[in-house]
C-alpha cells in the first residue's frame, strides 16, 4: 500500500491542475486558440482533450488508492486492471511546443504528473511480486549469503 501522504499530495496536485485546466480552457483561451491556423486550432483541441483525459485516469487511480487506504476495497481488488491507471494517448512534443503558453505547460504539467503516477501504478506491480512467498524465501536467501 502506497504512503497516505503521497497519495494525497498527487491528488491536490491533480485537482490543482484540473482546476488550471477548467479555468484556461473555458475562456481565456479562446483569444489563442482563434489566433492559431486551422490545423493548430485542431492540435489545440485534441491536446485540451487529451490533458483532461490524463488527468480524469489520474485521479480515478488516485480514488482507487484513497479506498484502499479507507479500506473501502482491498489492496488485491485495487491490482485488478479495471483499477489500474488507464493507458494514457501520448502527445507528440513538437504539436505541444508550438502550443500557446499557458496551454503548453498545462499539457507538460499533466504528461509529467501522468508519469509519476505511471511509476507508482507500476511499482505495485513489484511489490505484489514481492508478496509472493517464494519471491520471500529467496529474498531472504540473498540476505543471508
Amino acid at each position: 500500500m502506497l504512503e497516505r501522504r503521497l497519495i494525497d499530495s498527487l491528488y491536490t496536485e491533480a485537482m490543482l491542475l484540473g482546476d488550471e485546466a477548467r479555468g484556461y480552457f473555458g475562456e481565456p483561451c479562446h483569444t489563442a486558440r482563434d489566433a492559431l491556423l486551422a490545423l493548430d486550432r485542431m492540435h489545440f483541441s485534441i491536446e485540451a482533450l487529451k490533458i483532461t483525459t490524463r488527468l480524469m485516469h489520474i485521479l480515478s487511480w488516485l480514488l482507487t488508492q484513497r479506498a484502499v487506504d479507507a479500506g473501502e476495497i482491498s489492496p488485491q481488488m485495487a491490482l485488478a486492471q479495471t483499477h489500474r491507471l488507464a493507458p494514457a494517448i501520448d502527445s507528440d512534443p513538437a504539436i505541444v511546443a508550438a502550443l500557446p503558453d499557458e496551454a503548453r505547460a498545462l499539457a507538460e504539467g499533466s504528461i509529467e504528473l501522468y508519469r509519476r503516477v505511471q511509476r507508482l501504478d507500476d511499482s505495485l506491480d513489484a511489490k505484489t511480486a514481492g508478496s509472493n512467498p517464494a519471491h520471500q524465501l529467496l529474498d531472504r536467501l540473498k540476505d543471508a549469503l
